[in-house]
């Protein structure tokens, strides 16, 4: 069961009319642009269980769109998301699609193409006031609640990687609030995720990510 803060349950400010359907929504999009740290001018957007059904009455298009060019729930431009995007030549679709019975109702594929052509994919839930999980991310299973900043590892299984990156944050006086692995054992391959209290300066993101051992090196701030 999830946890909440009261700031959740009471409801966060936002551009109406859904918590769940238009704040989370906008929250999980912003949040794959930040993953990927990019300024994409494609994307599609696959609407599962509640989302695919009412998308259009509750502004959950608006509010993906929103989110994908970086508007926070609160900002008004999103009543416009559409018009904006349009000047800023941004081709959008929105698809209702059965993502399967694993995920939450309320629930979207992004796929963004970046310039070169290369596609890249997230999938986050909204999970009520406002809240929302990444739940994917190319289709690694992670859970990401953007609370906290998070740094995204996936290596070929190896010993000592955690040892590597606890260390190097302790040295530097990090406190890290989660930290999980997930192994995929017909490939072989470890994702690691580690949520800090706060963001990670840039000169130790670049000692932990220069040690070679990576196939994905992502920080994901808030």
């Amino acid at each position: 069961m999830a946890n909440y803060r009261a700031f959740d349950v009471l409801g966060p400010i936002m551009v109406g009319p859904s918590s769940s359907h238009t704040a989370g929504a906008a929250r999980i999009s912003k949040a794959a642009m930040n993953i990927f740290n990019t300024e994409a001018k494609k994307v599609e957007f696959l609407l599962h269980g509640s989302f695919g059904a009412t998308y259009k009455g509750h502004g959950t298009d608006k509010a993906l769109l929103g989110g994908f060019m970086g508007f926070e729930p609160s900002d008004e431009r999103i009543q416009r998301a559409f018009e904006i995007a349009d000047e800023k030549g941004i081709e959008y679709k929105f698809t209702p699609f059965d993502l399967g019975e694993k995920f939450h109702p309320n629930t979207v594929k992004i796929i963004i193409t970046k310039e070169d052509g290369e596609e890249e994919e997230v999938v986050g839930s909204s999970i009520g006031g406002g809240a929302f999980e990444i739940v994917q991310i190319n289709g690694i299973d992670v859970k990401f609640e953007g609370r906290y900043p998070m740094i995204l590892l996936q290596y070929h299984e190896q010993k000592g990687v955690i040892a590597e990156v606890s260390g190097i944050l302790y040295k530097n006086n990090y406190n890290i609030e989660s930290i999980n692995t997930l192994k995929d054992e017909l490939l072989d391959i470890v994702t690691l995720t580690v949520e800090l209290e706060e963001p990670l300066r840039e000169e130790i993101k670049k000692e932990i990510f220069s040690s070679g051992r990576y196939i994905i090196a992502k920080y994901v701030g808030v």
